[in-house]
């Protein structure tokens, strides 16, 4: 390398992830992250549970201690965005006219908020959650609120629902599915969280859509639905999903599609220029089809990781296990695998909870859990593998699971 070094554009927990990496594998050249917030490195899947719940404040949320970068020789620059690239020169253009010049580019851009395209999501009270300043405005705005409406059932939206439905507020979310977290997880998982929402106190409205959010003197009042009826709300947060900012590359003119496409080794159609988290679309054996794009600390993690190994002369092709994991009603959901929602659903009862199992014919797609931690741990070693234990003794709770996890059988 020269003295250019690498350039990761994205300081989220992607791009964190391979800065540390790279120092921590043996990488000595110059270093630079690029942040478009003007924080240092934060986690973002506390900012919906335990941020907005008041149990971690600000700080708490940093991926590293402030005098980590200083010691670790990179240089993170916050508040500053990177705005084109000029792949023949190997240069990144910056928002402040800087231009900064790499051996090697890490796109690790993330994703973005997806807009709800209707009228009056300009007025105040309505809100998106992705930032640290996006959840200071929301926790202002919840001890004025009188009622709630989420629009959105998946994972933010719910864990916002348990969070105002303990401080007893009045909440309703709003649901284009049939179900809440309808492409995520089995039915089974959906209704038992159903219930849960349900015996808290939050309303469902499933099966439409949204015209409009109306207001009274510029900020929120009330919810149009698609049957024309009205759902009050003075704090509307909005949570129908995310896009991948992928803008960036594809104006570099870089092969993207629904993310930055890179192969099994994280790198672009650009041999200078990686893919990293969020924001990247990769071949992967636990996908339906092939490739994913995965949204989860896992799968960035695991892709920083992954690339700093590359970079530093241990190639190997990314293979790492997708799990995830949500806190909704005092109930932990844990994921592994990427089950299609037409996958089959198998229950089995577990000391703690429950879990489902998911299969595509013959083949184990995927593992749900409810409160039981074992179960997850044995789950992923068992998805990681490629086993798939029959129907029958997925839902046989005398099945031995942690025994087939690590090759003893499972009988």
């Amino acid at each position: 390398m020269s003295e250019t070094g690498i350039v990761v554009v994205g300081a989220g927990q992607a791009g964190l992830q391979a800065a540390a990496s790279l120092r921590e594998a043996g990488y000595g050249g110059l270093l630079t992250m690029i942040g478009d917030e003007p924080s240092l490195p934060y986690q973002r899947p506390p900012l919906s549970k335990a941020y907005l719940a008041g149990k971690v404040d600000a700080t708490g949320l940093f991926l590293r201690a402030p005098g980590f970068y200083a010691d670790h020789g990179i240089a993170c620059e916050t508040s500053v965005e990177a705005v084109a690239i000029d792949r023949a020169a190997r240069r990144v253009r910056l928002s402040d006219g800087r231009d900064l010049g790499y051996d090697h580019l890490v796109l690790a851009t993330g994703s973005r908020n997806r807009p709800l395209p209707v009228p009056g999501t300009e007025l105040a009270g309505v809100y998106q959650l992705r930032s640290i300043a996006d959840a200071d405005r929301i926790q202002a705005a919840i001890g004025e609120a009188r009622s709630i409406a989420i629009v959105g059932a998946g994972f933010i939206g719910l864990e916002f629902a348990s969070i105002c439905a303990a401080r007893g507020l009045s909440v309703t979310v709003i649901e284009a599915a049939d179900r809440p977290m309808a492409r995520a997880v089995s039915e089974p998982i959906a209704t038992f969280f159903r219930e849960v929402h349900e015996s808290a106190g939050i309303r469902f409205l499933f099966g439409g859509g949204v015209q409009a959010i109306e207001g009274w003197a510029g900020r929120a009042a009330s919810i149009v639905l698609s049957d024309g009826a009205t759902c009050p709300a003075d704090l509307v947060l909005i949570g129908i999903g995310v896009l991948p900012n992928q803008d960036l590359a594809a104006e570099a003119g870089l092969h993207v599609e629904d993310g930055i496409v890179v192969d099994s080794v994280l790198l672009t159609d650009d041999p200078s220029i990686s893919a990293i988290g969020d924001c990247a679309r990769f071949p992967t054996r636990f996908a339906a089809h092939g490739t994913a794009r995965v949204e989860s600390v896992q799968n960035a993690i695991d892709h920083g990781r992954c690339l700093a190994a590359r970079i530093t002369g241990r190639p190997a092709p990314y293979d790492a296990v997708p799990w995830f994991w949500s806190d909704q009603g005092g109930h932990k959901l844990q994921m592994v695998g990427l089950p299609v929602p037409s996958d089959v659903s198998v229950r089995r009862a577990t000391a703690g909870g429950f879990a489902v199992f998911r299969y595509r014919g013959p083949h184990l797609t995927g593992i749900e859990t409810v409160d039981s931690a074992a179960e997850h741990m044995a789950a992923r070693r068992i998805i990681a593998r490629g086993l798939s234990p029959t129907q029958d003794e997925a839902a046989d709770p005398t099945f031995d699971l942690k025994a087939l996890a690590m090759g003893r059988g499972g009988a």
